[in-house]
């Protein structure tokens, strides 16, 4: 058996390629021909099926230790095809702090099919026991409901997008398990590379492979791997009926840039963490979000069965910065949504990637208004910190010419930020 470092390069063949290629042909066909009435062709209709497409999902369930992989066309195709499995009426427990575009999805779309969504501090094992098992329920809206039947399944995010909180996927799988959930995971900021959550008790993995598994910022992708045959089943189903899987072309584009995937994660998460200390010492910022400046990180990764904390962190600028300007004048970060990709790149999650989240959801979870997101990429570390180092200092300046410099100083110089 070949290891994971080979695995990212070769995958399976799907034993669709005679003529030596060293890549897998791209199948741009959206139909085949039968040779009979009565055959029944492996191949016959693309959006049911495609050689290309199959290499990538065989790849990935392969990577991520499942039974079976699927291509969808973004990531919240993917999640859509996920939580299409479930019925009216069922209940599903959500981490409390997710991405946007899926708050969205779970709450302007499913809720209004009637799908319940509760929201909960994963990292609290006895909330989530009483919201799992129905003895206590918590909307989005903070809506406190009578006890209820056990959930149906439980979704959260392996590090929390933009706070970078670490979920444990074995404890949260387990509790899900106890009373019959599945236990779904974005496993998006880690990807197969840090860690692979089917291994330690989830049911179904979903990646926006638009990010690091694609690693470009060049195609829209979602990967879903199941570990049960027949939820797989039911995620085919939807696949196919709902018809938003992934052209052959952006297929290859995500294989391709999953071949370079520990390369480039081990340089982003490196540049990480040289970023990460430069911030937690400067004295514009209030606090740093990654885990790997948050004291015994060897322990903290064994403890959540980690390799490592990936490229992704967030830091406070301090009352009175203007995280605005820093972002403007940023030259090599670009100010842009999405992440993992090779360039750097920096946004104001409450302005872009989580404005779907009402003020006041969005400040109980912890995403403030000075909070700044950075996807770390491939360049020089000593550019980009030089980078956010400039950026700074012009929202000094305009901080000095603010006349506010005293109070903020004065504040810090009390405790404040300590």
């Amino acid at each position: 058996m070949t290891r994971f470092n080979t695995q990212l390069v070769h995958g399976l063949p799907v034993n669709d390629n005679n003529t030596g290629a060293v890549n897998p042909p791209i199948y741009n066909s959206s139909t085949y021909a039968f040779e009979s009435v009565n055959a029944m062709p492996r191949w016959d209709y693309a959006r049911s099926g495609n050689p290309t497409r199959d290499f990538l999902e065989k790849q990935i369930a392969q990577l991520e230790h499942g039974t079976r992989g699927f291509a969808f066309a973004s990531g919240l195709a993917a999640i859509h095809a996920v939580l299409s499995i479930f019925k009216p009426g069922d209940r599903i427990v959500v981490g409390k702090n997710i991405y946007g575009g899926t708050y969205s999805l779970f709450n302007e779309y499913f809720a209004e099919r009637g799908i319940t969504f509760e929201a909960v501090d994963t990292a609290d094992y006895k909330a989530l026991d009483d919201a799992v098992s129905g003895r206590c329920r918590t909307t989005f809206d903070g809506r406190q409901l009578e006890d209820t039947t056990p959930a149906k399944a439980v979704y959260f995010e392996v590090l929390t997008n933009p706070l970078l909180q670490i979920n444990n996927v074995n404890r949260i799988s387990a509790i899900a398990h106890r009373y019959g959930a599945l236990s779904i995971v974005d496993n998006t900021f880690v990807t197969p590379y840090l860690q692979r959550p089917l291994d330690l008790g989830a049911d179904v993995v979903i990646h926006s492979a638009t990010k690091y598994l694609a690693g470009h910022s060049e195609v829209n992708a979602g990967l879903v791997v199941v570990l049960d045959e027949e939820v797989g089943r039911k995620v085919y189903f939807a696949q196919n009926r709902f018809g938003g899987v992934l052209a052959p072309v952006e297929c290859n584009d995500v294989r391709r840039g999953i071949q370079t995937l520990a390369l480039r994660m081990d340089r982003q998460q490196s540049n990480a963490q040289s970023i990460a200390e430069y911030l937690l010492v400067h004295p514009l910022i209030k606090t740093v979000n990654y885990p790997g400046v948050r004291g015994d990180t060897a322990r903290l990764l064994a403890d959540n069965g980690l390799k490592g904390f990936g490229g992704v962190l967030s830091f406070e600028v301090v009352p009175g910065v203007d995280p605005a300007i820093v972002l403007d004048n940023l030259k090599i970060f670009h100010l842009a949504v999405s992440l993992g990709a090779v360039e750097s790149l920096a946004e104001l999650p409450c302005r872009m990637t989580h404005f779907e989240l009402p003020r006041e959801e969005r400040l109980k979870v912890g995403i403030t208004d000075e909070l700044i997101r950075l996807s770390v990429g491939i360049e020089d570390v000593t550019d980009l910190i030089e980078d956010l180092g400039q950026a700074l200092d012009k929202a000094y300046d305009a901080l000095l010419a603010s006349g506010a410099e005293e109070d903020i100083f004065g504040n810090l110089s009390a405790g404040l930020f300590a």
